[in-house]
C-alpha cells in the first residue's frame, strides 16, 4: 500500500508594499499592538488552565483557548509587519497646491459640495469623508488643482466633479 505524501502549501511571498498611514492611524496602529501584547499573557494563561483539564483532543475549552491564542500571535505580527512597512501620510497639498495623499479635497457637484481626505486604504472611511488613494474618485484627484473638473465612469454613466478647494 502507498501512503500519499503530504502536500505543503506554499505561502504567498512576504507583502512588500508600503502602508500609508496618517499621524492618527500609526497611533491606533501602535495602541492596538500594546494592547494585544499586554493580553497575550493572559491568553496563554487560559490555554495552560484549560488543558489541565484532561484529554485535550475532546475539551472544547482548551481548543478554543489555543484557537484565540494563535489568533492573538497572528494579529500581533500582522501589526508589527505593518509597523515595518509605515509609511506617514503628510497632511495638506503638495508644494504646487496639488492633490495627494494627505490631502483635504472640497468638490462640487449639482451645486453640492462635499468634502474628502485622502488616505491610505487601510484608514478609509467614506461615511466620515475619507476615501483611498486607490479608489476610483481619489485616483481620479491625485494630481489635480483647484478649479479642475475630474470625470468618474460609474455603472449609472459619467459623473463630473469641479475641485474647488485643496487643503
Amino acid at each position: 500500500m502507498h501512503i500519499p505524501r503530504r502536500q505543503w502549501s506554499r505561502r504567498p511571498p512576504p507583502n512588500t508594499e508600503p502602508v500609508h498611514l496618517t499621524q492618527e492611524g500609526l497611533n491606533k496602529l501602535k495602541n492596538r499592538l500594546e494592547r494585544l501584547k499586554y493580553d497575550l499573557p493572559a491568553a496563554a494563561e487560559e490555554a495552560a488552565r484549560t488543558a489541565a483539564y484532561g484529554d485535550r483532543s475532546d475539551n472544547a475549552e482548551y481548543k478554543e483557548a489555543k484557537s484565540a491564542l494563535r489568533r492573538m500571535h497572528r494579529q500581533i505580527a500582522a501589526a508589527e509587519d505593518q509597523l515595518r512597512r509605515v509609511v506617514l501620510i503628510p497632511d495638506g497639498p503638495d508644494a504646487s497646491g496639488k492633490v495627494r495623499l494627505g490631502a483635504t479635497v472640497t468638490l462640487e457637484r449639482n451645486k453640492k459640495e462635499q468634502t474628502y481626505h485622502i488616505v491610505g486604504p487601510s484608514e478609509t472611511d467614506p461615511g466620515k469623508g475619507r476615501i483611498s488613494h486607490t479608489s476610483p474618485l481619489g485616483a481620479a484627484l491625485v494630481g489635480h488643482a483647484a478649479g479642475d473638473e475630474i470625470s468618474i465612469k460609474t455603472p449609472r454613466g459619467t459623473t463630473t466633479y469641479k475641485i474647488t478647494k485643496v487643503a
